[in-house]
């Protein structure tokens, strides 16, 4: 299983509610999560064969922005 962290703007649980539908579809159920507490909104990505390119994608149908946190 690999793991890809994200700088996002997805900041609240209303965004989270907002983003889900697309990033469950897109990513898969139980394969993504975003860190509110702290400071730097971190979407961590993980699944096998996951492409950065797919994610800032989905991320962005879902009406937010992501960022590969190298």
């Amino acid at each position: 299983m690999e793991t890809l962290k994200f700088k996002t703007n997805i900041k609240c649980s209303g965004c989270i509610t907002k983003a889900t539908p697309t990033l469950d579809e897109k990513l898969g159920k139980g394969n993504w999560d975003v860190d509110l507490f702290t400071l730097k909104k971190t979407l961590t990505v993980s699944a096998e064969n996951i492409d950065s390119d797919k994610v800032i994608t989905a991320v962005k149908e879902a009406g937010f922005t992501a960022e590969k946190i190298s």
